[in-house]
């Protein structure tokens, strides 16, 4: 699928934020719906590993640590936003759970986080080696659970087609992996290189589990093409977000430690639209904070304030609520339906967490 072309962020045209409000029974709708469907995708889950060995035990925790299951809830309502049936295409929305998990696993081993969700990571749980194979476990898994819906009526040459789809995602993952240490590396302050990275890394599983669902689900290529579309957006909107939550959530609500970017010297947007705007002092002072020595969390105290008092960090937001608003403006192709509601409403909710 092409890829998205980002225009300069300046010159992206402003949305006003009630576009993103929601009426109470819509949010209550779509919550009972993201309910019922996380329990599905869960019961798969817990029904494909339940073997009992050492892989099986190690997949099994990275499988049901508490989360959201978003991915395969991305696939299922994109499958039913196209008539679909939901029954046929759950075993592939069980597959991506396994596949970005496997991304996680891994990314916790690169980043040396030791907790994820608010319980040890895998390779702290466990050991780094089996924490390794479980993720590659997991891996194979997706590719498994897509030819498993041929059982359930899917034709053969969508499910190719979703192979392929899934394929590249694991390479744009990769690459996105890739482009993340090269640009912590090589101090890259470029935003364009940011949306690029995140692009890959985060919105790849986005694109495909949204692609996958309309093309498992019957729906034809303008449809899973828009469905992808749509993904890509969220999925950067999802990360923009997700970079925000150290400087607007405690470490309990995101989910691991508000310093771990700090830690690694991730370039986030907040970062970079500050660096961007910034005279010589603050410039200087900002990379000192990133690449400097010295107490973590106390950079990070400086750090927020400093983000927080250029107004960096709204900013960002703002950003984040355009690929959003971006997002849900791909799904007018769709007919109207509870499910095209649902992916209204992620869009929606992956830009407001914690706030």
């Amino acid at each position: 699928m092409q890829k998205l072309s980002f225009p300069e962020l300046s010159g992206r045209v402003s949305i006003e934020d009630g576009l993103l409000s929601y009426g109470a029974s819509e949010e209550a709708s779509s919550r009972n719906r993201v309910a019922y469907l996380a329990d599905l995708v869960l019961q798969r889950l817990r029904g494909d590993w339940t073997d009992g060995d050492r892989l099986a035990e190690v997949c099994s925790y990275a499988l049901v640590t508490p989360g959201k299951y978003f991915r395969p809830i991305l696939l299922l309502e994109s499958a039913a936003a196209v008539g679909g049936d939901l029954h046929q295409v759950m075993p592939a929305a069980a597959g991506t759970e396994g596949a970005h998990l496997a991304s996680l696993i891994h990314d916790d081993i690169i980043d040396g986080d030791e907790f994820r969700r608010g319980m040890p990571a895998v390779h702290a749980k466990y050991s780094q080696a089996d924490a390794i194979v479980g993720g590659d476990a997991l891996i194979f898994y997706l590719f498994a659970a897509l030819a498993t819906c041929a059982a359930n009526g899917v034709e053969a040459n969508r499910i190719v087609r979703a192979m392929a789809k899934a394929a590249q995602a694991g390479a744009d993952l990769c690459a996105g992996q890739m482009m993340e240490e090269e640009i912590r590396l090589k101090g890259d302050m470029r935003i364009n290189s940011y949306l690029r990275m995140i692009e890959n890394k985060t919105a790849a599983l986005f694109r495909a589990s949204c692609d996958i669902g309309a093309t498992l689900g019957g729906g034809t290529p303008e449809q899973a093409d828009a469905l992808g579309r749509y993904g890509t957006y969220l999925g950067v909107a999802f990360q923009i977000w997700d970079d925000l939550l150290p400087y607007i959530a405690t470490s309990e609500e995101a989910g691991k430690s508000s310093s771990s970017d700090l830690a690694n010297r991730r370039l986030t947007l907040p970062i970079l639209l500050c660096r961007a705007e910034a005279g010589p002092e603050l410039a200087a002072e900002l990379d000192e904070l990133m690449n400097g020595e010295g107490d973590l969390e106390e950079r990070h105290r400086r750090l927020l304030a400093l983000l927080t008092e250029h107004g960096a960090i709204e900013r960002a937001a703002q950003e984040a609520r355009k690929f959003a608003a971006d997002a849900i403006d791909t799904l007018a192709c769709l007919p109207d339906s509870q499910s095209r509601r649902s992916l209204e409403y992620f869009a929606k909710t992956a830009v407001s967490r914690c706030r």
